[in-house]
């Protein structure tokens, strides 16, 4: 999703609040009120969706419950309302409905934040993945012996680089199908935990 918000929708990112509060800066600083909107929405959609987020799930602590498909099936239908609005804007959306793209994409992008930390596992992160490459380096330099640490986080760090791959890909050679990635991705998702039991 980052991929087409970066370079489709005026280049604030979806998930990365710290590279849309940079642009913020940058748009404040040089008047550049396009960038400066954009940042702004990103990191409010991305807010907006943390909370909703985390009230579908309540208080109660994190792990693998029912709720999960619920919320997971929250964040299918904001990808899916991005991927309808590209569509329908031939992939070429003007700057109300790019404004109204970008803030969708970055509250699913909270949602699935918050999907990942009450998953319950350690460490576990789809939107912060700068600390995860911290902890891999500081585990390599300090305990290279402990290869089984960095196994979480290298697949994560992977797993962002081939979703970034195959969106690129697709906004080269199939833009106006480019959404539509992540909302197949997050429906695999929905599937696995309406059937799971943990």
């Amino acid at each position: 999703m980052d991929v087409v918000c970066v370079a489709r929708l005026g280049g604030p990112f979806a998930s990365v609040i710290t590279g849309n509060l940079v642009q913020l800066g940058r748009g404040i600083g040089t008047l550049d009120g396009r960038l400066a909107a954009g940042a702004t929405v990103a990191v409010g959609g991305y807010a907006v969706g943390v909370a909703a987020g985390n009230i579908a799930y309540g208080s109660k602590g994190s792990g693998w419950r029912p709720r999960t498909s619920l919320v997971a099936a929250a964040e299918l239908a904001l990808l899916a309302c991005v991927a309808a609005g590209w569509l329908a804007a031939g992939g070429q959306p003007d700057r109300g409905v790019t404004l109204l793209l970008l803030a969708l994409a970055a509250a699913a992008m909270g949602v699935q934040g918050v999907l990942t930390i009450n998953s319950g596992v350690r460490g576990a992160s789809t939107t912060y993945l700068t600390g995860t490459l911290t902890s891999i380096v500081r585990i390599l330099t300090s305990t290279p012996h402990h290869f089984a640490e960095l196994a979480g986080g290298g697949s994560r760090l992977a797993a962002l680089l081939c979703g970034a791959l195959f969106g690129a890909l697709l906004l080269k050679g199939a833009p106006l199908w480019a959404p539509v990635l992540p909302v197949v991705l997050v429906a695999v998702v929905v599937a696995i935990t309406a059937t799971s039991t943990r």
